[in-house]
């Protein structure tokens, strides 16, 4: 199999409310939009916010955002009234996490990646 791209599909229990939250609290820039739908840019991959869900996501589920600054991250939310709901904290294995929801409670994962952590390590032979 040769996968060309690739996307995260959320489904909201409110669109319009979780679309505000990814483009307005987070400040994600929209790749493209349609009808009923918008797509984010997502780092190095995309998610789309599209059609509407009965439920809340499964708590097993969560979004891995990579910031540069963990702390200025949460600043910044805060100013858009987002309280974390854990605060950012060094992991055993060694990256800075901090933990909020979307509007529908599903888990974003915040994370600062250290200077000497080994994901950091450029493993080509010299």
């Amino acid at each position: 199999m040769q996968v060309l791209t690739s996307r995260i599909l959320l489904r909201p229990t409110d669109p319009e409310r979780s679309t505000a939250f990814y483009r307005d609290v987070l400040g994600l820039a929209i790749y493209r939009t349609f009808p009923g739908g918008t797509v984010f840019f997502l780092g190095q991959g995309l998610l789309e916010v599209s059609g509407r869900a009965d439920a809340a996501p499964a708590p097993n589920v969560a979004v891995w955002l990579q910031v540069r600054d963990l702390a200025a991250a949460v600043a910044e939310l805060a100013g858009h009234g987002v309280t974390p709901d854990r605060e950012p904290r060094l992991e055993p294995w060694g990256l800075r996490e901090a933990w909020i929801s979307d509007p529908d409670g599903l888990r974003i994962v915040l994370v600062e990646v250290p200077e000497d952590h080994p994901i950091r390590t450029d493993v080509r032979a010299p």
